[in-house]
């Protein structure tokens, strides 16, 4: 029998009491930091001179202990990531170091100087890189099947539930053959330490001198594509990159990929086209997810980010012959008519 809420706070404050001593917990300060999609609820409160941040992942819904893991793997190879101070695995209770309350998303709502936003992101090239440099071992593998099975997220939420749509046999027959082709292409590629949510809500802005940004959000970790994160980072769900900006990153990374050692396409235009291809992949599943979220769970606002969703994907369909069925879809679900391969 699950907690209720009330219960479950009640517990959470009675560990918190029993570890305040140690820590120079301020119980007193404890307040919402944030919450996700997911079940995870975090905390601040002070402590001494510092600011701590509490987890509160129950067990029966969260894996903790691939938190556990794969903050070990990244902390191994100089990664910036919490510091697990305290944990309480019973109960799903962390007490982590605090990277700070600035992401990347929120730096850029204020920004406007160009030179910072790319100064930022050069930051997170070099890291997302030491972070493709962490053991794999013994990491869930994300194969051409568990791709697959994401897709249907796309059909099932998305055209379904949000879209109110049924697809027809012969788009459900030519949409199988693209994804089976999709997948088998994205799995192709050099494998490394996936973050799968690579993107401005998960990297922290620096906090000292060192420069380095924060990483957090990572206990879905797998082992997959290189080409993965680095189209989660450059085709943003939750902010806007226009191609050329794109590009210049992507040719950043591949070069500090190359330098580090790291198994990638020699030929940076295959590389341009296995990313975008992965892209494709991420992003039908993010409108599955963001349908779901909304329609499920009544967190809505994750449909504001939907019409960029599509923009990325559209950018990509367009331009490969293979990807054609997809963009009927689309069309088809926005009403359009394609005349001579041109969408009005």
């Amino acid at each position: 029998m699950q907690d209720t809420a009330a219960q479950r706070q009640q517990s959470l404050m009675n560990w918190l009491k029993s570890i305040a001593e140690s820590f120079q917990l301020d119980l007193e300060t404890l307040h919402s930091a944030s919450s996700d999609a997911s079940f995870r609820r975090y905390y601040r409160l002070q402590a001494g001179v510092h600011t701590r941040i509490v987890m509160d992942a129950p067990p029966s819904h969260e894996n903790n202990e691939a938190f556990v893991d794969v903050q070990a793997r990244l902390a191994q190879v100089g990664a910036k990531v919490p510091e697990i101070l305290a944990y309480d695995a019973e109960h799903g209770f962390m007490l982590l170091s605090d990277l700070g309350t600035e992401n990347f998303y929120h730096a850029l709502q204020t920004t406007t100087d160009p030179a910072i936003v790319q100064a930022m992101y050069r930051l997170a090239i070099q890291e997302l890189v030491r972070m493709q440099q962490a053991d794999t071992t013994d990491l869930p593998v994300y194969d051409a099947a568990r791709m697959l099975d994401e897709l249907q997220l796309f059909e099932e939420w998305y055209i379904k539930q949000y879209c109110k749509t049924e697809l027809t046999e012969t788009e459900k027959k030519n949409l199988s053959q693209l994804f089976e082709t999709l997948v088998a292409d994205n799995v192709r590629h050099g494998q490394v330490l996936v973050h799968r949510d690579f993107h401005s809500p998960n990297i922290m802005m620096p906090t000292d001198s060192a420069l380095q940004p924060g990483l957090i959000d990572f206990q879905d970790a797998v082992v997959g594509p290189i080409t993965y994160d680095l189209a989660s980072m450059v085709m943003d769900a939750r902010y806007t990159w226009d191609e050329d900006q794109q590009i210049d990153w992507a040719i950043r990374y591949w070069q500090a990929a190359h330098l580090a050692g790291l198994d990638i396409d020699t030929d940076f235009a295959e590389f341009h086209r296995a990313y975008e291809w992965m892209s494709v992949q991420r992003n039908l599943r993010i409108l599955g997810v963001f349908s779901r979220l909304s329609i499920r769970d009544g967190k809505h606002h994750y449909l504001d980010h939907m019409p960029r969703v599509n923009q990325y994907l559209r950018q990509v369909v367009v331009r490969y012959e293979e990807f054609n069925p997809l963009r009927r879809l689309f069309d088809r679900l926005e009403n359009k008519q394609t005349v001579l391969g041109m969408t009005i």
